[in-house]
């Protein structure tokens, strides 16, 4: 992410209108805009790759799943992201064209250069949504998979997978970790 310079504040519905009309795609966060970069192809494939598995999985059934140029809403105000990927089940948003408000499942593919954001301030937005279960940070420099999973109690807890099968309880689908990396060339790495 990038901000802009000389930026003026902006309100959710001025950011909304406003996107519109860019060629670029723009985060939205406490009224200042962000242009979203490009990533490697590690990064891009990962996220093909779990959308791809998300998408077969829950093919017919009443969940979505979205992948990098949809949309989320924390809420009607903002913040605005672009996660990687994400899945809804969620009937609100069935009939969404520009933003997603209710996903139950948030997964980003970590780059040296968002990584801090993914981990602290988008975490910290994402889980003010209520419908939110998981949220899914793929590495896209080695094989490890760290899910954070809203338990019985209300609090997150830190589920991780660097072998075997990743389990991700609020789609009830559990795949190999090795189908995320397919076709996915990691440095210094045997695997």
């Amino acid at each position: 992410m990038v901000a802009i310079p000389n930026y003026q504040y902006m309100t959710p519905q001025e950011y909304l209108d406003w996107e519109e009309q860019q060629p670029l795609k723009y985060e939205y966060i406490n009224g200042e805009v962000f242009a979203m970069t490009g990533g490697t192809v590690n990064h891009g494939t990962i996220g093909a790759n779990c959308h791809y598995q998300l998408k077969t999985h829950l093919r017919g059934g009443s969940c979505r799943p979205f992948i990098f140029d949809v949309k989320l809403g924390v809420s009607e105000n903002g913040p605005y992201h672009y996660p990687d990927v994400m899945v809804s089940c969620d009937e609100r948003d069935k009939r969404a064209t520009k933003v997603i408000y209710h996903p139950c499942l948030i997964v980003e593919v970590l780059s040296p250069s968002t990584e801090g954001i993914d981990r602290g301030k988008k975490f910290q937005n994402y889980r003010q949504i209520s419908t939110l279960k998981e949220y899914v940070l793929i590495s896209a420099e080695q094989m490890m998979v760290e899910c954070f999973r809203l338990n019985d109690n209300g609090l997150w807890e830190l589920h991780t997978y660097n072998q075997g099968d990743v389990d991700l309880t609020s789609v009830d689908f559990k795949f190999p970790i090795e189908l995320l990396y397919e076709d996915v060339i990691l440095e210094n790495s045997e695997q």
